[in-house]
């Protein structure tokens, strides 16, 4: 079972935060303990901008239980301004209308809930901006 306390100790999960690599500056999403470009292994935290463009998309037609009262609902990678990509539902987005190089914002929205007296889990979504 998953507990509140797991997510609240991953920031990555509601504070877009990535490393920063001190010796080169290379962006990880999520935060690595080993930079994948040079090997070094002193970073800084920084937040990534919430603000993005549609990459690509596609629609998710047949889902697993959790989320099968949601479909259709469309997956895409955003690249954030600063250059980092994340994969994430695209939310209150009309499948149709949906256009690669769109502008979209990245949102703090529950994912799931475990049960009916379980755990709500949030994270990040991607809504028009």
């Amino acid at each position: 079972m998953i507990t509140a306390r797991y997510h609240r100790e991953i920031p990555q999960r509601y504070r877009l935060e990535a490393g920063k690599c001190l010796a080169c500056g290379h962006l990880s999403f999520p935060p690595r303990l080993v930079c994948p470009e040079c090997k070094a292994k002193k970073f800084e935290t920084v937040t990534l901008s919430d603000e993005g463009t549609l990459v690509t998309f596609t629609v998710v037609r047949v889902a697993s239980d959790k989320f099968s009262k949601e479909t259709p609902f469309p997956v895409g990678i955003v690249e954030l301004n600063g250059g980092v990509r994340v994969t994430a539902q695209i939310a209150d987005a009309n499948i149709d209308e949906l256009k690669i190089g769109q502008k979209l914002r990245i949102v703090f929205r529950r994912i799931q809930d475990d049960g009916k007296a379980g755990i709500l889990c949030y994270g990040y979504k991607a809504i028009m901006a």
